[in-house]
C-alpha cells in the first residue's frame, strides 16, 4: 500500500504525518530522518491494528498543490 505523507519544514526540524492514519506522526532534524521515523511509526501501527484485529485503512488521500498569484 501506498499513504500520502505531508512533510513540513520548520525553522529548525522537520515533521510529516499520515492523513489516512489519525495520530501517526513524527519529528526530527532532517526530512531524511523523519522519513525512517514515519516509515517505523507507520509499521508500527499496522501491526497494532492486526494483532488487534481492526482494519487496516485503505489509503484515500492524497496531496496536491495550488498555485495562488502573489497579492499586490
Amino acid at each position: 500500500m501506498t499513504y500520502t505523507v505531508i512533510y513540513e519544514q520548520g525553522d529548525s526540524s522537520w515533521g510529516a504525518y499520515v492523513p489516512d492514519l489519525p495520530g501517526v506522526a513524527a519529528a526530527a532534524d532532517t526530512r531524511e530522518a523523519v522519513e525512517v521515523l514515519l516509515r517505523e511509526a507507520v509499521e508500527y501501527h499496522l501491526e497494532g491494528l492486526a494483532a488487534e484485529g481492526q482494519p487496516i485503512p485503505k489509503p484515500a488521500s492524497f496531496a496536491g498543490a495550488l498555485e495562488i498569484q502573489p497579492l499586490r
